[in-house]
């Protein structure tokens, strides 16, 4: 396992309360960072903290759609300490349906937490990173949008936005010391398959290659060197991590 130098930087990773937010926390703190993660289930927050028991993690409750919230929080936590890593890791993938028969409510709300907000964490914290001229943001995307998956339009749309994000942001700030790059992971062994119908996770899963699905730690490395000082030239890409169900 590769090491990484995380010592004296402060990242907010959010949704991380479990899945691929917790365990890229739990490596944060083993290469010597601060970590707030951030989630909307202070129960399941509380659970991370104490099963990390690491002085150097914290967390805050915050919807991720609710701008207001955000900026409030980041305002505090900028007052302290610069926030040198944002991991946008929060999303749901909703119901299964055909987009004709999609519930308008829970396609709002897919989007609004998979898409607005990875745009309202950005909004508030890339400021700061300028100030400071550095910063490392992974948002993390999906397989799905860049193919789409059947049934799951409102996922898909909202994750193929967060590729488009990243690109334009990542053109933004290429002129300073700060890169922004987006992850498009396949399925993984995580409760957000759970979600899903049977249905729906063996038709994602006969589309990979590789035959199985993703492992977390797999997931987490590469974050991790995204994250790092040792990313200084990629920005505005997109990096798979779907065992050859893409292969741009």
């Amino acid at each position: 396992m590769n090491e990484f130098d995380f010592k004296n930087r402060t990242a907010v990773i959010t949704g991380g309360g479990q899945g691929f937010g917790l365990d890229i926390a739990k490596r944060f703190l083993d290469s010597g960072a601060k970590v707030i993660i951030w989630d909307i289930d202070e129960e399941l927050l509380k659970s991370a903290v104490d099963e990390v028991n690491n002085p150097n993690l914290s967390y805050n409750v915050v919807d991720v759609s609710n701008y207001k919230q955000i900026e409030k929080i980041v305002s505090n936590i900028t007052s302290k300490s610069n926030i040198d890593i944002l991991i946008n890791n929060a999303g749901i993938t909703g119901p299964t349906a055909p987009l004709w028969e999609y519930d308008i409510d829970m396609w709002n709300k897919i989007v609004q937490i998979n898409l607005v907000g990875t745009f309202n964490c950005c909004r508030a914290i890339v400021p700061n990173m300028i100030k400071n001229d550095y910063g490392r943001i992974v948002n993390v995307a999906s397989v799905a949008g860049k193919d789409g998956n059947a049934n799951a339009s409102a996922y898909s749309s909202g994750k193929a936005g967060a590729i488009g994000l990243t690109k334009s942001l990542g053109k933004e700030l290429a002129d300073k010391n700060i890169a922004v790059n987006a992850v498009t992971p396949a399925g993984a062994k995580t409760r957000i398959l759970d979600q899903m119908s049977k249905e729906h996770v063996q038709r994602m899963l006969s589309k990979v290659p590789r035959g199985r699905f993703l492992e977390i730690h797999e997931f987490t490395s590469l974050v991790c060197w995204l994250s790092s000082e040792e990313n200084s030239f990629s920005t505005a890409a997109i990096f798979d991590i779907s065992g050859g169900r893409s292969t741009y």
